[in-house]
């Protein structure tokens, strides 16, 4: 049956026809729809880890138990699953097991742009790279047979715009194969040092054999071309715009299997050319490879190492004239991001700007408070760094930092990689006041639930962890809860927190205005006659606020009566339907 699916959708709709058992992951963008659709298959058990190491592990014991099983993340996910990642690919697996990771070039929701081929490389992992959605639901079933024959974990890599563009596929039944029985196997499984170091021979000879692979798979597949002058090396996006710019012109080795590499493949190709050209995004991996096998090729000479390709980029580096109506995205109007209106974190930062606290911020919706005009964030680096960050800071600056230093981080960040830091300055002890944004969901990746929710990922009833439990079982006696649409009560704790003589954490609650249980005041609206002009509450850079006519205009569409600007307002311009002040 054909149908029309996102890349991602399609990568579920693989692993449901593949037979996958068991799927974990936590949400990253843009790989976070590949769970959420596995989930709508009542067939696949599916779950939120609380980070990408939990979700790699779960996956690995699934796997054992003889259930084929996956784990999806973005690129720096893997960052933090990396330590059992380069471990089972020494001890391979039982069923098969599929990683997912979804690369970013253009960083479009990411803090780095990362290229995600040197942990294939560099834990000797085979990666299959997709180049649509086809080929997404096609390859989920080749890495499971893959995992199985050759005994490892298998990455699929995938990208934003394959992740989040659609394409035809071409579905069928779901097949299960018979469960792998678990045997006990200590020399295989138990990483001691002296299993591991029997282990490493049987990696070299797996990468071997896959590198023979490489030579004869389908998915690296050479497409001839009238005009021989060029031969192209290419994969992913990259060979989507590639044909488009050069359709069937040059000759095309395109790669499906991006590691390992093969050899006599590319030697064959480059033969048949006058000049070979690579064209990869980010990194030049397939370029160094053919350097290092000794086949000459042109590739980032032509080609950035920054950002994304597109059919504009190539053209131009090949000398090609685009036909009219495929020039891509160049030249449309930037739409900077922005909290949105009624966001629970804007009061909040509001009230650390207008105190002029140092900032250090983590990964969220809330990295946004470094936009101005509340431009209240002086640091963001990785999931949980906010508090190990803050710890670091106020020990070398002591005294003089506690009292004007605050970290951020939200509830689900704080459940991935926050524990651990907050642990740190509970036992290394420093002065160190630690706001919690709680709003009741992971809002950055689009609504997932988390631990702190109460519900999984179907939307039933779950474990809830009590973050003001936690944190007081963790050694802090100051626990503290506002509201932060409540500016007044959130100054005051802030700073009475700042000046105590000892740690403390402040919970920031208030859930996701976008949430669809939670139910809005009505729209304000801009009394003219009071209004003095003085753009006070623009100073919260409420998207729904804006000046008309020299005035202070309020979007009805957009406002959802949170009240946070009329406390800004001197002149009780900011009324509600009945002209009155909250």
């Amino acid at each position: 049956m054909k149908e029309i699916m996102l890349g991602n959708k399609a990568f579920a709709r693989g692993l449901y026809e593949a037979g996958a058992a068991v799927v974990s992951s936590y949400p990253g963008t843009p790989s976070t729809e590949v769970t959420e659709e596995a989930a709508k298959y009542d067939e696949i058990y599916c779950e939120w880890a609380p980070n990408e190491k939990v979700a790699m592990e779960v996956a690995f014991g699934a796997s054992l138990a003889g259930k084929r099983s996956f784990c999806g993340m973005k690129h720096v996910g893997l960052n933090v699953a990396a330590d059992p990642l380069f471990t089972i690919s020494y001890t391979g697996v039982n069923a098969g097991m599929i990683i997912c990771v979804a690369d970013d070039p253009g960083m479009h929701s990411s803090q780095n742009e990362q290229d995600s081929r040197h942990y294939a490389i560099a834990s000797k992992v085979p990666m299959l790279e997709p180049s649509n959605s086809e080929e997404a639901l096609e390859f989920a079933k080749i890495a499971y047979d893959m995992s199985e024959k050759y005994d490892t974990p298998v990455i699929m890599k995938m990208c934003t715009r394959v992740a989040h563009s659609q394409s035809i596929v071409n579905t069928s039944e779901r097949i299960v194969p018979p469960a792998k029985p678990y045997e006990k196997n200590i020399a295989k499984y138990v990483m001691m040092p002296g299993n591991a170091i029997k282990r490493h021979p049987v990696v070299e000879e797996r990468t071997r054999l896959l590198t023979e692979l490489a030579e004869t798979t389908p998915l690296n597949r050479i497409e001839q071309g009238s005009d021989n002058s060029i031969g192209i090396i290419t994969s992913s996006t990259c060979y989507q715009y590639t044909k488009e710019v050069i359709g069937d012109k040059y000759p095309v080795l395109k790669l499906g299997m991006v590691n390992p590499l093969p050899v006599e493949k590319i030697k064959a190709f480059a033969k048949t050319v006058k000049k070979v050209i690579v064209i990869e995004e980010l990194d030049p991996v397939i370029e160094t490879h053919c350097k290092n096998i000794g086949v000459e090729v042109t590739g980032k000479e032509l080609f950035s190492m920054l950002g994304e390709f597109s059919q504009s980029v190539i053209a131009k580096a090949l000398g090609v004239a685009l036909e009219e109506g495929c020039t891509g995205i160049e030249g449309l109007p930037v739409r900077p991001p922005v909290m949105c209106a009624g966001c629970p974190h804007r009061g909040l930062f509001y009230t650390l700007s207008k105190n002029k606290l140092t900032v250090l911020g983590d990964i969220g919706c809330y990295t946004l408070g470094a936009v101005a005009p509340l431009s209240a964030t002086d640091m963001t680096l990785c999931m949980g760094a906010s508090i190990s960050s803050l710890h670091g800071f106020n020990k070398a600056l002591g005294e003089e930092s506690e009292k004007k230093t605050v970290c951020v981080i939200g509830d689900s960040t704080f459940m991935h990689s926050g524990m651990t830091s907050l642990a740190n300055i509970a036992y290394n002890q420093s002065n160190s006041t630690v706001i919690i944004l709680d709003n009741s969901i992971t809002g950055m990746t689009g609504h997932q639930q988390n631990p702190t929710t109460g519900y999984n990922i179907k939307g039933d009833p779950a474990g809830k962890i009590d973050l003001e439990a936690l944190c007081r079982s963790m050694g802090f006696n100051r626990v503290k809860v506002v509201d932060p649409y409540d500016l007044e009560e959130t100054n005051r704790v802030i700073k009475e927190e700042l000046a105590a003589d000892e740690a403390s954490v402040i919970i920031s609650r208030r859930p996701c205005a976008l949430l669809k249980y939670v139910k809005h005041k009505p729209s304000l609206h801009v009394d003219t006659d009071k209004c003095k002009s003085c753009r006070a509450c623009m100073k919260i850079g409420c998207p729904a606020i804006s000046f008309k006519e020299g005035k202070a205009h309020v979007d009805n569409t957009l406002c959802v009566g949170c009240g946070v600007c009329q406390q800004l307002c001197k002149f009780d311009a900011l009324v509600d339907s009945e002209g009155g002040v909250r």
